[in-house]
């Protein structure tokens, strides 16, 4: 489908080296729209999250090994994963904030995007391995130091709760921060499994809880690990945001007074909390394509929570102008045609 420069075809798209269209001011024209904490907090926060997981981590290694515990060198393993997850939250943070430029034209926004998928993809790989070390232990259970398991736990929980406390002060609607938060959150539960196992030791000397403590965190793990890999895989595969009916938003388009019929539309997220949406609209041919648009932005903007469009407007049935019906004006119109007097619409 090819824009046209004619009177009768106008193509809107305010480039913001996003998507399209990207406002700054809400419907009153005052300045707005952000899109969470800044990224220098973020870099705070997670820094400080960082240096609390770094510095445990060491401890309960070592701790680990002499109580021959496998609760805790999970525990201390998953914290590897943790820090690591902290580390590509930053640089991802780093290389989102460049601007765009050369075959980048949206920038890097969605190195924060990879940055949740690797989180997520890590989570489950360790999953599978402690699934397997526990499981084993089960069946051979070790002898176990339970003061020395339940005391680190202990400890560790007041240094996770620590860390959760200040990833959960960064913007979390960024799905590269909530990929760290959920790596910090699973390591707090995993260390409340480990220190009842603790306790269950001894007190009673069965070393089996050892290994069940890891399956329960196994379990969280695996929770948290696929729903980032199926957030992110949205994102990537360019889905609707979750919450968006594009099929709801077509009806809302097409219901226009001026507006002939809708197609080729698209919803999609650039990054975390930025959708976007771009269309070809017809409308009549006395229609004000000017105001037609203007009229559907703020609709997108208002019901939606979209900013980032990209709208083509062209006229459409005038004869005596020379412009074309609307099954003329692209050669091969994908996905579903939206017509305010033909709901349901028909699939192309």
């Amino acid at each position: 489908m090819a824009a046209s420069t004619s009177d009768h075809d106008h193509v809107h798209d305010r480039a913001d080296g996003g998507a399209g269209g990207h406002s700054h001011a809400d419907g009153d024209g005052h300045a707005g729209h952000g899109h969470g904490v800044s990224a220098d907090a973020d870099r705070r926060w997670l820094s400080v999250a960082l240096a609390l997981i770094v510095g445990f981590m060491a401890v309960e290694v070592v701790v680990g090994v002499l109580a021959r515990s496998l609760a805790l060198i999970s525990d201390a393993a998953h914290m590897l994963t943790d820090a690591a997850s902290i580390v590509l939250a930053l640089v991802a943070i780093k290389l989102a904030a460049r601007p765009p430029r050369g075959g980048f034209t949206y920038g890097l926004k969605r190195a924060e995007i990879l940055s949740a998928q690797a989180n997520g993809l890590s989570l489950l790989l360790l999953a599978a391995w402690l699934g397997y070390e526990a499981i084993r232990r089960l069946v051979e259970p070790p002898a176990v130091t339970g003061r020395l398991v339940l005391i680190t736990a202990l400890v560790g929980i007041v240094v996770n709760v620590a860390a959760t406390w200040a990833l959960s002060r960064a913007n979390r609607s960024s799905l590269n921060v909530e990929g760290a938060f959920q790596h910090i959150l699973n390591d707090l539960f995993a260390f409340i499994a480990t220190a009842i196992a603790g306790l269950v030791m001894v007190l009673t000397g069965f070393t089996r809880a050892d290994g069940i403590a890891s399956l329960i965190v196994v379990a969280l793990m695996l929770k948290a690990g696929i729903g980032l890999v199926r957030q992110s895989g949205r994102i990537f595969l360019e889905a609707a945001p979750v919450g968006t009916d594009p099929a709801a938003m077509g009806r809302d388009v097409a219901a226009h007074p001026q507006v002939v019929e809708v197609h080729d539309l698209h919803v999609w997220q650039i990054t975390s909390g930025q959708p976007a949406m771009s269309a070809h609209i017809l409308v009549t041919p006395d229609g004000d394509c000017h105001a037609v648009r203007a009229d559907i932005e703020r609709l997108l903007r208002g019901r939606y929570g979209i900013d980032h469009t990209t709208l083509q407007v062209d006229h459409t049935g005038d004869a005596s102008a020379g412009t074309p019906e609307p099954d003329e004006h692209c050669v091969d119109p994908h996905g579903t045609v939206y017509r305010a007097a033909e709901p349901p619409p028909a699939t192309v």
